[in-house]
């Protein structure tokens, strides 16, 4: 588990996990088993989320999924009836370590689970969380995005909306022809900001390589503000398709930005190794970039 950086991060207490997707890169065994519970050696993908919020001072976490993802409910919310006789066995053969060990992941933080019921975007999942977040901040994770950092990615956001008290969006340089992989931010010029920090002027989802108007690419990790929220939950009806997605949602706050009250997002290149364990590739880099790590099968 990554180690906490949270003393004087009150702001924000909740954080939502996106996890409804259907894991079509990974079929077939995504046909029964979601692409959040696939293994890095022995931990599933969306673990290391979790850990990542809780060091970032997170205390209740919300999964967004649908009805047929509900192993995530069990692994982190286990029945007691469900878990017994395991327990009962490490209790009988003295494996006390892993009886700690599963058991602690049941007390990680406060959990909460949202069924989204049709595939309708991202941006949709989030509302599906609205009367969990309430009026304030919350943090957004997605299910694929992991990262090995010495200071928490999702702490690194928070330290920054603490600053700002505006939405902040990770961010990640990339190679300009991988543009219509990502969401890209358009930084302002004329800015006055720490390196690695940035002022977004607009955005625009998965580009050609041509119309990229930067080489900042959005990574799944966000902390929105409840005026986004309602952005976002207004913006149902200007989508050109049924999904709704949170840049939707980012790109209509910034065009409804008024000279009394400018809305303003941020963005922020985190420091760390990033992976996408959605993609097959990027799934065993982590797998091998997290056994070298571990003493007992590096």
């Amino acid at each position: 588990m990554q180690k906490s950086n949270s003393k004087n991060q009150t702001f924000i207490k909740k954080a939502i996990i996106l996890a409804a997707g259907l894991g079509t890169r990974f079929l077939p065994v995504t046909k029964s088993i979601p692409k959040e519970m696939l293994p890095i050696i022995d931990k599933p993908c969306i673990q290391y989320l979790v850990e990542e919020a809780v060091a970032s001072g997170i205390k209740e976490i919300i999964f967004v999924i649908n009805d047929s993802k509900l192993s995530i409910k069990n692994y982190f919310s286990p029945k007691k009836n469900e878990i017994k006789e395991l327990k009962n066995r490490l209790k009988k053969t003295k494996k006390t370590a892993e009886l700690k060990l599963i058991e602690s992941i049941e007390h990680l933080a406060k959990f909460h689970y949202v069924i989204q019921k049709e595939a309708l975007g991202d941006g949709h999942a989030i509302l599906c969380a609205k009367k969990i977040i309430g009026s304030e901040p919350v943090a957004i994770l997605f299910g694929d995005d992991i990262y090995d950092s010495k200071i928490p990615a999702l702490s690194q956001l928070i330290k920054q909306y603490e600053k700002f008290k505006t939405p902040i969006i990770g961010l990640q340089k990339i190679d300009k022809k991988d543009s219509k992989k990502y969401g890209i931010i358009s930084p302002e010029k004329s800015q006055k900001l720490p390196e690695n920090l940035y002022k977004i002027s607009s955005l625009v989802e998965k580009p050609e390589t041509k119309n990229a108007p930067s080489n900042l690419a959005i990574v799944g990790k966000y902390i929105i503000t409840p005026e986004l929220l309602k952005t976002l939950e207004k913006s149902q009806s200007s989508t050109k398709d049924k999904e709704l997605r949170l840049i939707d949602g980012m790109i209509n706050y910034l065009k409804t930005d008024t000279t009394k009250n400018p809305h303003q997002i941020h963005g922020l290149k985190i420091e760390g190794t990033r992976f996408d364990t959605g993609d097959k590739t990027g799934f065993l880099k982590a797998t091998m970039h997290f056994a070298s790590k571990r003493n007992d099968i590096k």
